[in-house]
């Protein structure tokens, strides 16, 4: 009995301590994307008191009901131990009401749209990391996005360096930084405060929880030779589909079918060759069209085909990567071998706008991402970096976010 019950303690144990994973959409739902002060697709960190605003598109054209659910966790994605009511001022689980039904466009979709606050959920009451999972009305879940909100009680400032490590020095990226507390005590920063440094808003590679090397005053320095650098990759391809009938930048042709179809100027490997500047979105995406008033209805869909010129690889898979899917690594956008063309091809739905993308590959052995192997990684890239600082007192229950600084790499240094 005694065993049984320290099992379950083990697992109830591991439940309550495992990170929260996004969950990928199934196929019939597209364009999810967050917005509060830009139009772009991307990570949304919030200041506190801001709103959200979440949006995606149904293609089934059922008009379905869905629902969503709000949860509230630490810094390293575990689950806070807050009640709902300590975070959330009203209730979640509620139906999303606002929704329309696509207008003049080949591919029929219903576009559905949340905004916090509303109605039923009056406010997000604390700082931190949060989820958002959508349901259907069978309570399966549809796919959860990450969301942060952080309050400005800290200056975090941001410096991107060339790597200091003199094997990486022409393929890495450091980030240092200085966390000025102002006039908070903070008690054991070394323990208390904790990091997240997030490269081109994709927390699948972000760098979490380095301690401040050293203090200076009311500043928390960090500067470090490794711990801290990101590879440089490439700038992002990018197309845009914002006229349909036509050609636009990255578009080799078009044809229609049962919807329009939108092939790609074939790409090849960057790797090995010499770096090229080309001002890019850092893999965001915008959901633009040339014809209608409201996009959001009124942008079509089309099937844009991808093609790669790569010799066969027989340990690495290739997919197309970027904020279109929140950089998952998922079957729809892995790209086969076409012996006959001697490409890599993959072709999947997407709706109107401007889309960076690039070009990955995953060791078959190993399951590691190697986001160089194809784009190359070099110094000079311009990328974005976000810089996240959590603070929790001793004897506190939750993870603050209590600072936010961002940076770009264009003015790198050495």
């Amino acid at each position: 009995m005694k065993i049984k019950l320290l099992l379950i303690l083990l697992l109830f144990g591991i439940f309550i301590n495992a990170q929260a994973v996004e969950v990928s959409p199934p196929d019939f739902i597209k364009t999810i994307k967050f917005k509060s002060n830009t139009t772009q697709g991307q990570l949304p960190i919030l200041k506190l008191g801001e709103p959200l605003i979440l949006e995606f598109d149904a293609l089934n054209a059922n008009e379905e009901d869905f629902y969503y659910v709000i949860e509230h966790f630490n810094f390293d994605w575990t689950p806070s131990i807050l009640a709902k009511a300590e975070y959330l001022k009203g209730l979640d689980n509620q139906r999303i009401l606002e929704y329309y039904n696509s207008f003049n466009t080949y591919q029929v979709y219903s576009h559905y749209k949340l905004q916090i606050p509303n109605i039923q959920t009056r406010g997000l009451l604390k700082s931190g990391n949060y989820m958002i999972s959508i349901y259907d009305e069978y309570d399966e879940l549809m796919f959860s996005r990450k969301f942060m909100i952080y309050e400005s009680l800290v200056n975090v400032g941001v410096s991107v360096k060339r790597s200091r490590d003199v094997r990486v020095i022409a393929e890495k990226q450091s980030v240092d930084l200085v966390v000025a507390t102002n006039s908070i005590n903070f008690n054991n920063p070394l323990e208390t405060i904790k990091t997240v440094i997030i490269q081109n808003n994709n927390l699948n590679t972000a760098i979490t929880d380095l301690k401040p090397q050293y203090t200076i005053g009311n500043k928390l320095i960090y500067r470090y030779d490794t711990e801290s650098a990101f590879w440089g990759g490439n700038e992002y391809l990018w197309f845009e589909t914002r006229d349909v009938r036509t050609s636009n930048i990255g578009v080799q042709f078009i044809d229609l079918k049962d919807i329009y179809e939108s092939y790609l100027f074939t790409n090849s490997a960057r790797s090995g060759r010499p770096y090229t500047y080309n001002p890019d979105l850092n893999g965001n995406f915008q959901v633009t069209a040339r014809e209608g008033l409201n996009t959001d209805i009124e942008a079509d869909y089309t099937m844009v085909h991808f093609s790669l010129r790569q010799n066969e690889l027989k340990d690495k898979d290739i997919y197309v990567y970027g904020n279109f899917n929140a950089f998952a690594i998922e079957p729809l956008t892995q790209m086969f071998y076409n012996a006959e063309s001697g490409n890599y091809e993959v072709s999947f739905r997407l709706k109107q706008g401007f889309y960076n993308y690039k070009y990955v590959a995953i060791d078959r052995n190993t399951n590691a991402l190697e986001e160089g192997a194809i784009s190359g990684n070099y110094w000079q890239t311009e990328n974005n970096y976000k810089v996240l600082t959590y603070y929790r007192d001793l004897g506190a229950r939750f993870d603050k976010l209590i600072g936010y600084g961002e940076a770009s790499s264009i003015n790198i240094s050495n």
